[in-house]
């Protein structure tokens, strides 16, 4: 097993939250959050995902990130150390969901290169929403196309992955996060200059009691724990490299923020302009592939808002990846003792096998079904509604009952903690938390 004195460490606490944010934004932000808040009543939706990232969230992956920094391992050794060898199982299937989501999660990053260069090249502009759907279709259903572009976005990845945690990792995020934010603001001042585009930003954000629902609020709770990457094992096992002259709830705190400050820009750059030029806001997950180019076209100076668009994709698919893959490379590294790049090498091909395959899912293999589904949504139906929330409640019930005390010392290791937010905080992990994680589980295996 690697010590703490041989395992690697983040150069900066800046470093650290701005990798870790990298990780929770993700394609959540800008691909799924804004077609989620169009589906579930705008402001219906985003306005309990705020306040359930704040109290339910910030606190699991605090002491998520606690858990790796004590242990100074991955979710495999962190809940085997501090929870015995059945807990070391659940981390394992930990580490395995992270495995299995970057296997679909390339194709969609695959996907986000393809727009990209097709916006350079001025490409896919069409103001038809039902012409791009066909060409949407046309480019998933094209097979040598569709494994070309996840293969290079998984490449990519790995390239990062290759330089190491200070050398790689840290200094892309660097780059790539504040790139991210001043783009995505290029982008939504834009939007707001648009006639009608205040109707977008009211449907996100004004106070409608009449249209809070059950469905609402129960997606907005789901969409907390996976805007923050909560389960999947990769924020375990960037804790892990964590200096104990952090503070870890203050970091955690920039950490949830700018996850919840992405995902309302993400929002911003999408629904005001999608009001201004009267499209359907509940278009689903076509919105960002199908709505959003025929918005770039009607657009002055269109192929370069759609190429400012596509990077902010293509960044935030990336930053998702990094952390994933890195947390697969350092378990094979720690529990089985290979070289880094063996690890990295073992990783990228058999993720390339199953990233083939999950693309291949919309086009040859689209017959192919497993329970009725096909590759690619059964690998997303087991990691969203069964691996992520085993992951979760290892988390819960190994933090919160079985090694309190060395949580309560991690989070007070830099500075002192008042003893009500400590007691609030354990209250939370033991009693509150293990019930959302039913709750969300249940809703979506009996969905």
């Amino acid at each position: 097993m690697t010590t703490s004195s041989e395992r690697s460490v983040w150069g900066t606490r800046l470093g650290f939250i701005l990798a870790s944010a990298g990780s929770a934004v993700g394609l959540g932000a800008i691909w799924k959050f804004p077609y989620m808040a169009g589906t579930n009543g705008g402001s219906a939706f985003i306005l309990p995902y705020i306040v359930l990232t704040i109290a339910i969230g910030f606190v699991v992956l605090m002491i998520e990130m606690a858990l790796g920094r004590a242990s100074r391992g991955g979710a495999a050794h962190a809940l085997g150390h501090f929870g015995g060898p059945f807990w070391a199982v659940i981390g394992k299937i930990s580490v395995l969901t992270g495995f299995l989501i970057l296997s679909f999660y390339q194709v969609i990053g695959g996907w986000c290169l393809n727009y990209l260069f097709d916006a350079c090249i001025g490409k896919g502009l069409i103001t038809d929403t039902s012409a791009l759907g066909t060409y949407f279709d046309s480019f998933v259903t094209n097979g040598p196309r569709a494994i070309f572009m996840q293969l290079a976005f998984l490449a990519l990845t790995a390239g990062v992955i290759l330089f190491g945690v200070e050398k790689g990792i840290e200094r892309i995020s660097k780059l790539l996060m504040p790139t991210l934010f001043v783009l995505m603001l290029c982008l939504i001042v834009r939007g707001l200059t648009l006639p009608g585009a205040w109707d977008g930003f009211t449907f996100m954000f004004r106070f409608n009691p009449e249209a809070f629902n059950g469905s609402s609020l129960l997606n907005a709770l789901g969409f907390a724990f996976f805007s923050l990457s909560l389960g999947s094992g990769s924020m375990m096992n960037y804790g892990s490299y964590l200096s104990d002259k952090v503070n870890l709830p203050t970091s955690v705190s920039w950490i949830s923020f700018l996850a919840v400050l992405a995902s309302i820009l993400g929002g911003l750059m999408i629904m005001p302009a999608v009001f201004a030029f009267q499209l359907d806001p509940a278009a689903g997950p076509g919105l960002t592939f199908v709505t959003m180019p025929a918005v770039f076209a009607q657009l002055p100076f269109g192929q370069a808002f759609a190429i400012l668009f596509y990077i902010c994709l293509v960044v935030a698919a990336l930053t998702s990846a990094i952390s994933i893959l890195e947390m697969s490379v350092q378990f094979l590294v720690d529990e089985y003792h290979f070289s880094r790049k063996n690890s990295i090498a073992v990783n990228t091909i058999v993720l390339s096998v199953l990233g083939i395959i999950c693309a291949l899912s919309f086009g040859a293999l689209s017959e192919f079904k497993i329970a009725g589904k096909t590759f690619f949504d059964l690998l997303d139906f087991l990691t969203s509604n069964v691996g992520m929330p085993i992951g979760a409640m290892g988390i819960a019930i190994v933090g919160g009952y079985l090694v309190w005390p060395v949580m309560k010392k991690q989070l007070t290791l830099t500075h002192p903690m008042n003893d009500k937010i400590l007691g609030v905080t354990h209250f939370l992990i033991r009693f509150i938390v293990p019930c959302v994680i039913v709750i969300i589980a249940g809703a979506g295996l009996l969905g």
